[in-house]
């Protein structure tokens, strides 16, 4: 092996020259090291994202530049191209001039000489810390998803959530319960029965009340109804504005109750879990950072129905 400074002899200064151009015009970073770890050359890509510049980078070393940790790993990959040379890839972290660390991928390949001899490694690096960030964004929020949809069934009420065309988001176990065997049966077929007609599950009135409230946009609407033998408490939420409403069902046909008591014991429970809906939809759809906050809401309205059993 011979020195990265055999280049300029190799290919002549003004070669060299046109060479340093070529990679400048490059977006992305690019660096040469020599045989010893030491940086010999960069582009203005690599200046820009690791914040310094080549005259001050030329001369150092990986663990002049990294962390002990990075650079010893730096030097680990190194070492393994050197014996066995070729195209290396690999995904790491990288710290850059103003103590940041940012998850990279390197892609690095010896550079021979016109003898063949290795002289040092040509590399380039691209950053994937967004990608990495909304990868592990999207992470949590299908974790998130599923723990939301499990804990929806923990709510003894019928739940369910739609969209502006009236097609069921997500719905738990009460809801099909409701609305008889048939639905029951359905929801076996196609779990939470995403992506059903919510036309062909409930009666035209309550329909119609969820294409109300999409149309006008109005915050909630309240109904008490009769369907086949039960008295149903209907509230229906909006939760993204002519887009998204979600609604809680309760029926009110318990014995041993009286009407109004079992309206009011409704209502009370209504104020805690319309809340909880807003969330699972917004959580289902968009954001899993209030996890923690949504699943203390289920418990709690899950903890009202257990109290409403024991009385």
């Amino acid at each position: 092996m011979i020195e990265l400074e055999n280049l300029q002899a190799l290919w002549g200064s003004e070669d060299l020259n046109l060479h340093q151009k070529i990679i400048d015009a490059l977006p992305i970073p690019i660096f040469l090291r020599d045989c010893n770890g030491v940086y010999k050359g960069c582009n203005k890509a690599h200046e820009k994202f690791i914040g310094i510049p080549m005259s001050e980078l030329t001369g150092k070393s990986v663990y002049d530049i990294q962390p002990v940790n990075i650079a010893n790993l730096f030097t680990k990959h190194d070492k393994e191209l050197f014996e066995s040379p070729g195209d290396q890839i690999y995904e790491t972290e990288f710290q850059i001039a103003d103590g940041s660390i940012r998850n990279v991928i390197f892609y690095k390949s010896v550079i021979r000489d016109e003898k063949e001899e290795i002289i040092g490694i040509v590399g380039s690096i691209h950053d994937i810390t967004q990608r990495k960030k909304a990868e592990e964004k999207l992470e949590k929020a299908q974790e998130a998803s599923v723990i939301a949809s499990a804990m929806l069934q923990k709510i003894r009420a019928g739940i369910v959530i739609v969209d502006k065309d009236l097609k069921i988001i997500e719905s738990n176990n009460g809801f099909a319960n409701i609305f008889g065997e048939d639905i029951l049966h359905l929801a076996e077929a196609v779990p939470r029965l995403r992506g059903a007609d919510l036309k062909n599950i409930v009666p035209q009135k309550i329909w119609k009340m969820f294409a109300n409230l999409l149309e006008t946009g109005e915050a909630q609407l309240l109904r008490d109804m009769r369907f086949q033998n039960k008295l149903l408490h209907i509230s229906i939420v909006s939760i993204y504005r002519n887009k998204v409403v979600g609604a809680i069902i309760r029926d009110l046909s318990e014995p041993m109750l009286e009407r109004a008591e079992i309206i009011q014991r409704a209502k009370e429970a209504n104020q805690r879990n319309l809340d909880t809906v807003s969330r699972i939809a917004y959580l289902l759809g968009e954001n899993a950072s209030r996890t923690e906050e949504l699943l203390n809401s289920i418990v709690e309205a899950y903890k009202y129905g257990e109290e409403e059993d024991e009385e």
